[in-house]
């Protein structure tokens, strides 16, 4: 990710939405051994690993 261009992306989420991100970077803050944890690292964490669901959920729709 350093040598990415990085874009803002402005969302309104609800407040327990929020809440519950916080304890999510808490997690990843307390169980990896990276530095300091961005909500937006955790965001595109969450979106990279759901993205890599998908496309393996599709592979297989497709063979049915």
């Amino acid at each position: 990710m350093s040598g990415e261009t990085r874009i803002q992306l402005n969302v309104r989420i609800t407040r327990e939405t929020s809440n519950m991100l916080d304890e999510i970077v808490d997690y990843y803050q307390e169980n990896t051994k990276l530095g300091r944890i961005y909500k937006g690292d955790v965001l595109t964490d969450i979106i990279e690993k759901s993205y890599e669901v998908m496309n393996k959920q599709k592979k297989l729709n497709k063979k049915f």
